[in-house]
Formats: C-alpha cells, sequence, structure tokens
C-alpha cells in the first residue's frame, strides 16, 4: 500500500493545471492546501514525532519571476524507461517532451515525463511528471530534488510555475520510495521558489 502511495504523491498537491498567466493566488492557494495535507495524520508523510510540532513548510517567498511559458516540444518516439527512486523500486517513465523556457534572460531546459502507471487511471491520464534539481538543492531546497505537476498542454505552451514546486515525500520520511530526478533535468541556476528544506 506505501507504494501505491508513492505513486501518487507526485500529484498530490495539485491545485489547477492550464493556467496561462501568474496567479498570485493560485501559489497561495497551493502553500495553504500543502500545510493542511501535512497536518492531516491521515495523509501528511512526517514522522509522528515532526507531525506533533508541526505548523507550516518553510517556502520561499512567492515570486513572479519563477512563473514560465515554456515551449513544448513532444518527443512521440521515446521508449519507457525505468527510473531510479530512492529504494531498488523502478517505476517506468517514458519522456513525454521537453520544456524550453527562459529566467533572467537564460535559456533552460526540462524534460517533462509521463508516468506510465498513472496514465492507465481516468483521473490521471493527462498528468506529466517534472523532477528537477537546482543549485540551491542540497543548500536551501532539498538535495534530492523537487517535483512540480504539470498536464499535457493542448498546445505548443506549457505553463510552468515553480511556486508550486515541493520536496518528494522522502525529505520528511525515508521509508516511501520517491523518484530521483535525472541528471538532465538539472538547472544552472538557483530556482528560490515553492518549498524549501524540510527543518
Amino acid at each position: 500500500m506505501k507504494k501505491l502511495l508513492t505513486i501518487f504523491c507526485l500529484l498530490v498537491f495539485a491545485v489547477s493545471f492550464g493556467q496561462n498567466k501568474f496567479v498570485k493566488d493560485s501559489a497561495t492557494a497551493f502553500q495553504k492546501q500543502i500545510n493542511s495535507e501535512y497536518k492531516d495524520e491521515k495523509k501528511s508523510p512526517l514522522l509522528a514525532k515532526d507531525l506533533k510540532k508541526f505548523k507550516s513548510l518553510h517556502f520561499y517567498q512567492i515570486n513572479e519571476n519563477f512563473f514560465v511559458l515554456a515551449k513544448f516540444v513532444r518527443t512521440p518516439d521515446e521508449k519507457p524507461f525505468e527510473m531510479p527512486t530512492t529504494t531498488e523500486r523502478k517505476p517506468l517513465y517514458v519522456k513525454y517532451g521537453e520544456a524550453h523556457f527562459s529566467i533572467g534572460g537564460k535559456s533552460f531546459k526540462l524534460n517533462v515525463y509521463q508516468s506510465q502507471d498513472l496514465k492507465k487511471i481516468e483521473k490521471y491520464k493527462n498528468s506529466l511528471f517534472l523532477p528537477f534539481t537546482d543549485l540551491t538543492s542540497g543548500v536551501e531546497s532539498y538535495g534530492g530534488g523537487r517535483y512540480i505537476d504539470v498536464e499535457i498542454p493542448e498546445g505548443d505552451v506549457l505553463p510552468i510555475d515553480f511556486n508550486r514546486a515541493y520536496n518528494p515525500y522522502c525529505a520528511y520520511n525515508h521509508k516511501y520510495s520517491c523518484p530521483i530526478p535525472p541528471s538532465e533535468n538539472d538547472l544552472a541556476i538557483e530556482i528560490k521558489a515553492g518549498v524549501k528544506k524540510f527543518k
């Protein structure tokens, strides 16, 4: 059952998809929702000792500069592969496309993946997985990288709000099995947005 929970953990905090402009209230709602989930002992990944004193996760200040409209390039000929995790579990993913964007005048690319398990479920068939690391990883943010939930775009524009970047459950509890962001998704920039390292 715990393994099944980790399959779905990347989708727990999605507030809304397809937002083509920055809305601060949406990022604020994300923070409130994730805090609410973590306070709920039935849903929280926190250890019992941490849950007792938990009040809020630590977030970077919401920053419009970390909301981007990426050019989405579909990669239809990719083959499914086993994505390494923090345990021996190796879930099947496929590289679904590439997101090309710029921040601060610098160009970046992130690969976007689709879970071969989740796509079989009607509710999640359009969900995509965007794991990444950046220059804050292991310093201000979790060393194992962070995740963002996105959805298959209708066209060639993929909104990415780094203010909704969250930690894998392994950042709080090592009993979980969490995908490790592929090295090609290591960004040479500080993404000072989203959830910070857990203290």
